[in-house]
Formats: C-alpha cells, sequence, structure tokens
C-alpha cells in the first residue's frame, strides 16, 4: 500500500503539470495570436491609396453594397511599405507578394463582415478585440467611421524571420519555465506532504505501542489544525486509558485486599473450632456468618458496579411516591437511631410531586445514605431526611449533625473502595458489634444508581457541623 504523502505528491503532481501546461498552451497560443495581430495592426496602419479607394467608393454609393466586387479583386501590401493597394490584379503582383496575402475582412460601421476572402464570417459582427485592431475606414470631411478593414497578414519564415524567431525564443521560454516551475512545485510539494504527514506517522506508531500495552504514549499535537486536533484527542485518550487502567489495577488490589480479610477472619477461625481452640457455639456460628453476610454484599455491590458501568444495570422507571418511601425507610431505621440514641426524623411537604424513577433503587439509594449518616452520627445527633420539588427535578437531602468531612475529603468521597479513616472498618451501636458498610463501595453504587435513573448527587459538609448528602430525581412531567 503506497503511503499517504506519496499519494498526495502523485495527485498533486497530476494537478500541477495540467494546470501548468494549461495555462503554458494557453499563454503561447494568445501570445502568437497576440503578436500576429501586432504585425498586422503595425502594417495595415501605413496609409495608402488603397483605402481611399474605398472611401471614395463609398461615397459614389452611399453605402457598402457591391463592396464585394471591388475587394475581390485583390488587397496586398505594398511591398515597398507605401501603403495598401486596392485593385491590382494578379498578374501586376509579383510571386514574394502573393506569398504575403492576408485573409481580408471588411465590416460596415456597425461591425457587421460584408466581405471575409475565407467566406466563414460574412454576415457575422467583429467582436471588440477585432475591431480594435482594424483599419477604420473615415470619411475625410468630418472623420466618421463608415468601415472597417481588418487583414490578417501570415508571419513567413523568410519575410519576418525576426518575428518568427522571437515567437519561437518566446515558445521555448514557455516551455522551459513550464517545466522548471512544475518540477520546482513537485519538490516542494513533496516536502510539504512529507512534513505534513509526519504527525500521522508519529500517531500511527505511538497507536501500535498502545496495542501493545504501552499506554503512557503521547504525541506532540503538531502539523496542521486537523491533524493537531487528532493528535490530542490520542493523547487524551491515552491518558483516560492509563487512568482507567490505574483505577483498575488498584480496584483489583483493592477487592483482593476486601475479600482477603473476611476470608482470613472465616479461615483463621473455623481452624481454631477444627482444633478445639474455640468451643463450637452459636456465638462463634454469629462471627462467622457477618463475614460471610460482608463477603455477599461487596460481591453484591460489585456486581451492581458492574452492571451500571455497562449501563445495563436493570431499572423500572415508573411514576413513584417517592414520600411513601422515604417514611417507609424511615420507619425501617427507627429502632437502629434509637439504639444508637440519635434523632431520625423526615420532613416532607403535603404535595409532594411524583418522580420518574425505579422505588427499589430509591429505597437502595436512601438506606445506604441513612446507614452512612447513623454510622457518623454520634448519640445525642440528629438525621433529618427532607425532600422538595425544583423547576425540573424531585431533591431529597439526608442531613446530619455528625463529625463531618475533611475538605480533602469531599473530591473523593464517591470513589471505590475510599474510606476517610481506613482503620474503620467496624462500629458499635450499644453492646452489640454490627457491620458498617465497610466494603468501601456504599457511595460508589449510590452515585451510580443515582445516576442510572436521570439524577445527580453531591455532598456538603463541614467538619464538626454535620454533612448533607442531596440527590435528584426527575419529575414525571420532565422525564424523557
Amino acid at each position: 500500500m503506497k503511503r499517504l504523502w506519496v499519494q498526495q505528491t502523485l495527485a498533486f503532481s497530476v494537478v500541477v503539470i495540467v494546470t501548468m501546461s494549461t495555462v503554458a498552451i494557453w499563454i503561447n497560443q494568445s501570445a502568437n495570436a497576440e503578436f500576429r495581430k501586432y504585425i498586422t495592426l503595425r502594417e495595415v496602419r501605413v496609409p495608402g491609396s488603397g483605402v481611399q479607394e474605398l472611401v471614395e467608393y463609398y461615397q459614389r454609393r452611399g453605402s457598402w453594397e457591391g463592396v464585394e466586387s471591388l475587394l475581390a479583386e485583390g488587397v496586398y501590401f505594398s511591398a515597398d511599405g507605401m501603403g495598401i493597394r486596392l485593385g491590382a490584379t494578379l498578374a501586376e503582383i509579383g510571386a514574394d507578394e502573393r506569398r504575403r496575402s492576408p485573409n481580408v475582412l471588411f465590416a460596415d460601421a456597425d461591425g457587421r463582415v460584408v466581405f471575409d476572402s475565407d467566406g466563414k464570417v460574412k454576415g457575422k459582427l467583429l467582436s471588440r478585440s477585432e475591431q480594435g485592431n482594424a483599419w477604420p475606414i473615415t470619411e475625410t470631411d468630418d472623420g466618421e467611421v463608415i468601415g472597417y478593414l481588418l487583414l490578417y497578414f501570415p508571419v513567413d519564415a523568410s519575410e519576418h524571420g525576426l518575428e518568427q524567431r522571437f515567437l519561437d525564443r518566446v515558445e521555448q521560454m514557455l516551455f522551459v519555465g513550464t517545466a522548471l516551475a512544475v518540477i520546482s512545485m513537485l519538490v516542494v510539494g513533496a516536502l510539504l506532504n512529507r512534513r505534513l504527514n509526519a504527525p500521522l506517522q508519529r500517531l500511527a506508531d505511538a497507536a501500535r505501542a498502545v496495542a501493545a500495552g504501552d499506554l503512557g504514549q503521547q504525541v506532540e499535537a503538531g502539523g496542521s489544525i486537523e491533524v493537531a486536533q487528532v493528535g490530542q484527542a490520542f493523547n487524551e485518550m491515552t491518558a483516560a486509558l492509563q487512568e482507567a487502567e490505574t483505577l483498575r489495577q488498584n480496584m483489583v488490589a483493592d477487592v483482593a485486599h476486601e475479600l482477603r480479610t473476611p476470608l482470613s477472619v472465616l479461615q483463621g477461625n473455623l481452624w481454631a473450632i477444627l482444633n478445639d481452640a474455640y468451643p463450637l457455639e452459636k456465638a462463634e456460628i454469629s462471627r462467622l456468618y457477618d463475614e460471610t453476610r460482608l463477603l455477599s454484599r461487596l460481591v453484591e455491590d460489585l456486581r451492581e458496579l458492574a452492571l451500571a458501568d455497562a449501563g445495563q444495570l436493570y431499572l423500572d422507571l415508573r411514576p413513584t411516591d417517592v414520600a411513601q418511601i422515604i417514611r417507609h425507610t424511615v420507619n425501617n431505621f427507627g429502632l437502629a437511631a434509637e439504639v444508637q440514641e440519635v434523632s431520625l426524623s423526615a420532613r416532607l411537604p403535603d404535595d409532594l410531586a411524583l418522580a420518574q424513577a425505579d422505588p427499589d433503587r430509591v429505597a437502595q439509594v436512601l438506606r445506604n445514605l441513612l446507614v452512612n449518616a447513623l454510622r457518623h452520627t454520634p448519640p445525642g445527633g440528629s438525621v433529618t431526611v427532607s425532600a422538595s420539588c425544583m423547576i425540573r427535578t424531585l431533591e431529597i437531602s439526608i442531613a446530619d449533625t455528625g463529625e463531618g468531612i475533611a475538605p480533602e475529603d469531599l473530591p473523593h468521597i464517591f470513589e471505590r473502595f475510599w474510606r476517610a479513616d481506613p482503620a474503620r472498618a467496624r462500629s458499635r451501636i450499644g453492646d452489640e458489634e454490627r457491620l458498617a458498610g465497610s466494603t468501601g463501595l456504599g457511595l460508589s453504587v449510590t452515585q451510580s444508581l443515582v445516576e442510572a435513573q436521570g439524577g445527580r448527587i453531591r455532598v456538603e459538609s463541614t467538619p464538626g457541623q454535620g454533612t448533607v448528602f442531596r440527590f435528584t430525581l426527575p419529575l414525571v412531567e420532565h422525564a424523557l
């Protein structure tokens, strides 16, 4: 397969050669024609008695009717340079003079041809350029133009050698100049094409490197604007791939770490029971059961995140009474809040509009956020769930009076497996130890569920004063 710069150079070469050849031929033909007209005009504008005969003919007749008989007898340029002789017979003309016999056009005052020695354009109008090259026939009294005489003299090699050599030199210079121009343009075009396509070659090399696994490839965004835009897009793509690969590696490491902890606990405790280090009691079995629940949560969260990333998360979107879901969820968490000595309440308007959402997923989002709020709210604090209608969306907020989130931690709050306090994997309510969402995926799952339903989620927090999570859902009348 030919390289792009070679194909461009060949195409450019064809265009240049055709264009320059056409221009050269046109210039050569125009130069020949104009030069011949110049010679004719120079010769014909030497006044002579022949022109006077035409004037006298017009004065006798009052028109040019029948002038063909006069002109047909012969119109020849006098070799002695004294002018035009009309009415001369062929016997009175020498052989050299006959060879110089011109093509004759004679037109009336309107420019209409009344005589053509070749018989090709009789009756037609002279063009403006032909009128400019013609010899005007005027009456001697007032100088009014009564006709036009146009003679096309052949440029004979023997009699007009200088003129012919001049035309030959012009033609030769045109040929040489055209050839030099074509060669120069082809060389410059080839160099420019290679230079313009060099960024594409670098881009191709970088793409092959990326295909081989080197995701850190970056190319210099040079060349034309379009090529530079492609290079910039390639750099953005490789940066995104590198970031995604880093996230993937970190996630694999985090998943391995999260799985290793409960598995280690299960393995150690089961080994201790088998070796009679721990008694086979319900309390010990309960602890092992809690570890299996943690593993189940981790697997389920990962599954939901994978489905959300692939756009395959199943949603049953329909008009949903969010107020009812909020009241039901708050009631379910009432006992846990009492045990933790936290005030849990819902503040809802009586006429809350319906949202276009999946009721089960909305309940799941609320549960995740309430678990997070209760986990970080000390005894004596409060957690409040509220909702309000915006212009096109329904906004639900979960506000707590807990410890808050440090400003440097807020940008990472929805990242997978991220915890502001990695050492905190469990919390206590009363005397019983319970799981505290230690998979590190709860908020990531929450964000994916909200965005999958067409909403947005954000967080506001002041250290020592509390945190507010707000998420939106589209109203029914504004849902797509």
